[in-house]
């Protein structure tokens, strides 16, 4: 496990067990993730993505409280993933860092409530699995430009980008900001204070 340039971002590398029928892997260890965070995963939805290559996911984003949490995955194909720091107040606001997926390392990235989320497709078929703190509600739910030049998200230049009417009208950043509609640092810090004070929770569980 690794923090990522984003604070509450994190990149879990498990171990991927070989043979000759082929490989097992633990995205998610309830143990690993609450020793590493401070408290275990709240499981509200696990969905998946498929998505063709060049097709891009995001930015999306959640509103706090009681925002969405999320650990992604990529179960096939390969794609590049993007953190992007959407907090209001935090020392690394407008701070981005990305992760390459795939279903060779089988690594994966968790998001603490609050951090804006994107990814491309960098194959055809490429499948993304997330595990969500709470369940997706529309209302809630918000996007920001994924080509908004301030934060220049390092998408890959040799393809033809695929993406959604609702994401390439979405505001940019600053017009977000201005609107009112951005998390803030107090409240994902809250948060995630409350999430680690739980009871039960800041243990690792016993096996």
């Amino acid at each position: 496990m690794r923090e990522l340039a984003v604070p509450g971002a994190y990149e879990f590398a498990p171990p991927v067990h070989r043979d000759e029928r082929g490989a097992f892997v633990a995205h998610y260890t309830d143990s690993a993730f609450t020793e590493a965070l401070g408290h275990p995963l709240h499981l509200g939805q696990n969905h998946h993505s498929v998505s063709r290559r060049g097709t891009v996911r995001g930015i999306h984003y959640a509103d706090v409280p009681p925002g969405q949490a999320k650990l992604v995955t990529c179960v096939s194909g390969e794609l590049l993933d993007m953190i992007i720091d959407l907090r209001v107040g935090s020392p690394t606001f407008g701070q981005v860092d990305s992760v390459h997926l795939d279903a060779v390392d089988y690594r994966a990235v968790y998001l603490s409530e609050g951090l804006g989320h994107a990814f491309i497709a960098l194959r055809d078929d490429t499948v993304a699995a997330y595990l969500n703190s709470v369940q997706y509600t529309p209302d809630r739910e918000h996007e920001i430009d994924p080509f908004d030049p301030e934060l220049a998200l390092p998408w890959p230049p040799d393809m033809t980008y695929l993406v959604s009417e609702r994401d390439r009208t979405a505001p940019t950043l600053r017009q977000a900001r201005e609107a009112g509609r951005l998390p803030t640092w107090e409240a994902c810090e809250a948060l995630r204070t409350a999430r680690i004070q739980e009871p039960g929770d800041g243990q690792p569980a016993s096996g």
